[in-house]
């Protein structure tokens, strides 16, 4: 669209679990700028949640109020006045991995206390024996959290955000829709991959309908579950075609987080590969990120 960036050189989300009541402190304020000054043309916000019940650990950030857009819109603002790079906030929902520890106290595992209920495409629970087991999401619930992120995405375009990224990746809720390891519904929401693709396409047509159009949007996807059973390129090649197909201007390459009892194959340029897959598929921009030597 119109955004043109300094380098080709992007700092990955990356959570920071130092929120307080879901709003940025000024160790957000150090973490980013610093990167900005240190010259990476694209900063990456961490996981940004729509509501408190979205969010992943209470240490996580969420937009969802006035002073939490106007928290962001200062942070920014600064940026964009004392560095050339542009910034992307990334959109998404836990699912069924929310609720949890800070990683501090023991990652992915469900607080001692002050839990709220999770929900998930089909009702499997992350950890078998130690994770509460999420809700199925309906069509009522489904359409709230669209609305959700409908709203998130007009702060972060008040806020001055650059660009906006929907997170499907890593096992959270809308990366639960897109795996088989996790969505076992029968509905029009389950089943082949192009009804598993369904959801993340709504929610992504609705932020695309409310984002300025000359800013683009680019999605976050696990490109391999890294276990038996999962996502394959078959797959992976539907999603980012539908995707593309859908308006996505961009294709951020990731892998795994989807299951606990992944087997990650790790090696040099590790994900860039994915990435390589997805331009050849779908003729369309892509960002690696993982390992990158």
């Amino acid at each position: 669209r119109d955004l043109t960036i300094p380098n080709r050189v992007a700092m990955a989300p990356m959570a920071q679990y130092s929120a307080i009541d879901g709003e940025i402190t000024d160790w957000h304020s150090i973490h980013y700028t610093a990167r900005a000054i240190g010259g990476a043309g694209l900063i990456f916000t961490e996981m940004t949640c729509p509501a408190p019940d979205a969010r992943i650990t209470t240490g996580c950030t969420v937009l969802w109020s006035d002073r939490q857009e106007s928290h962001w819109a200062k942070l920014v603002s600064m940026i964009h006045i004392t560095t050339p790079a542009k910034v992307a906030l990334q959109l998404g929902h836990a699912g069924r991995k929310g609720s949890t520890n800070v990683p501090t106290l023991g990652a992915d595992l469900p607080m001692a206390e002050g839990n709220w209920p999770l929900v998930s495409a089909s009702p499997i629970a992350y950890f078998q024996d130690r994770s509460r087991i999420p809700a199925t999401l309906n069509r009522v619930e489904m359409k709230a959290i669209r609305d959700s992120f409908v709203v998130a995405a007009q702060r972060g375009a008040r806020a001055g955000f650059d660009m906006l990224e929907l997170h499907c990746a890593h096992g959270y809720l809308l990366a639960s829709f897109l795996s088989p390891l996790t969505n076992q519904r029968s509905d029009a929401y389950g089943g082949d991959a192009k009804a598993r693709m369904r959801f993340p396409i709504e929610i992504y047509e609705a932020i695309r309908a409310v984002w300025p159009s000359d800013r683009p949007i680019s999605v976050r996807l696990s490109c391999s579950d890294w276990a038996e059973g999962g996502l394959t390129l078959e797959d992976l090649a539907i999603y980012v075609r539908g995707f593309k197909a859908a308006g996505v201007d961009i294709i951020h390459a990731s892998s795994g987080q989807t299951v606990p009892w992944q087997k990650p194959v790790y090696g040099r340029m590790w994900q860039a590969p994915f990435a390589e897959f997805i331009r050849l598929a779908a003729d369309i921009p892509t960002i690696a990120v993982g390992d990158i030597t």
